[in-house]
């Protein structure tokens, strides 16, 4: 029996989900299955793949020997394909399956009617972040701050308006109401519920007076690569040239959108930076890129950078050679950067900041590049 991907499609990214399943693969236990059921429910759309896995026999599983993992249960010296091994292939394959596509323009979209907009970001924008706030909430993702109802368990769930006034400063803001919004209080929730999310990687139905699922096992890691995924599209989608940084001291914060280039440097230098330098490139990196980063923000990014290249001044100097290693730094020290002296130049475009920025950062990561090798050697 072979396993047919071409009718799956993925709702998560790739790694996420395969990530995931992986730590169903090498679990042990009875509510493996469930687990299974649970990611597949979440990650692919539609039923389907449910249905096929549910009719795949369980000739071995945690009943017969508690202790064995899903891979071994999935041996290939059996005959016939079981549960274990259906579900090992799903994830092992999951490379090939294909992502959900959004469904082509309906009238309204393709005549352009049916948009209200509000300043720079469409309300429609908004509304669709809160129909998926919405669905995080149903599938359990935020049970973990803000309680689950059970009619076996009375007590009072915690308020999630104040949990929220409490991050953001914003009183009344759940249930959320977008038509009610502001960008900023807009912006702002993105970024308070990034940080709210948990993946609940088990849940169990309570049928006693139709209580419904109860969700457990959270987790904030695959939750927010999720959330931030999902967002990330959403803000695409709309036009709006911000994005939620994955990693960095700006984690979970909306930052300016770069290049795909110019977003692997960042990721570079953020990843392979000696601890001696790490904390002054993740501040210099979220200084410049903040939503609200003015220039003064970027000045203080480049003049971090600078610092941390005077330091290296021996290695580039070796590397690169007298006098063009001094090329690198007479822009810092004759311009209105640094130093801040009279005889500076300060009339320049601010675009100007932008391109000295990544010329720096791009020579610390190559400077990073240069020490790695040597210290290999």
């Amino acid at each position: 029996m072979s396993l047919d991907l071409s009718n799956y499609e993925l709702l998560w990214p790739t790694t996420l989900f395969t990530s995931e399943g992986d730590r169903i693969v090498r679990s042990t236990g009875a509510s493996w299955e469930d687990r299974a059921i649970w990611l597949m429910t979440e990650a692919l759309a539609g039923t389907t793949a449910v249905a096929d896995f549910e009719e795949v026999p369980q000739h071995k599983g945690p009943a017969d020997d508690p202790w064995a993992t899903a891979a071994e249960w999935g041996s290939p010296k059996k005959a016939e394909m079981d549960k274990g091994d259906w579900f090992a292939e799903l994830i092992r394959r999951a490379s090939g399956l294909r992502h959900a596509a959004e469904p082509r323009p309906y009238w309204p979209q393709r005549s352009g009617k049916g948009l209200s907009h509000d300043g720079t970001t469409a309300r429609d924008t908004r509304r669709d972040f809160a129909r998926l706030v919405s669905e995080f909430a149903d599938n359990g993702y935020l049970v973990e701050v803000f309680g689950e109802e059970c009619v076996d368990d009375p007590n009072e769930l915690p308020n999630a308006s104040e949990i929220i006034d409490r991050r953001l400063g914003i009183p009344g803001m759940w249930p959320l109401a977008p038509e009610t919004w502001d960008e900023d209080t807009f912006y702002g929730l993105i970024e308070v519920f990034h940080d709210l999310v948990s993946r609940p990687r088990m849940r169990r139905f309570h049928s006693y007076g139709s209580c419904g699922w109860h969700h457990s096992e959270f987790h904030n890691g695959p939750a927010r690569i999720l959330y931030r995924w999902k967002i990330n599209e959403l803000l695409h989608s709309a036009g709006v040239e911000y994005e939620l940084a994955a990693e960095g001291e700006d984690l979970g914060r909306l930052v300016a959108v770069t290049d795909d280039a110019r977003r692997q440097l960042v990721h570079r230098a953020l990843d392979d930076s000696p601890p001696d330098i790490t904390v002054r490139i993740r501040h210099a990196i979220a200084l410049f890129r903040a939503r609200d980063t003015s220039t003064e923000g970027k000045r203080s990014a480049i003049v971090t950078l600078a610092g941390i290249l005077e330091e290296r001044r021996a290695l580039i100097k070796e590397r690169i050679g007298k006098p063009d290693e001094g090329a690198l730094f007479e822009i810092a020290n004759r311009y209105d950067l640094r130093h801040r002296r009279a005889d500076q130049r300060g009339d320049y475009d601010e675009l100007f900041l932008d391109w000295i920025y990544w010329w720096y950062l791009a020579t610390v990561e190559l400077t990073n590049r240069l020490i790695a090798s040597r210290n290999i050697t």
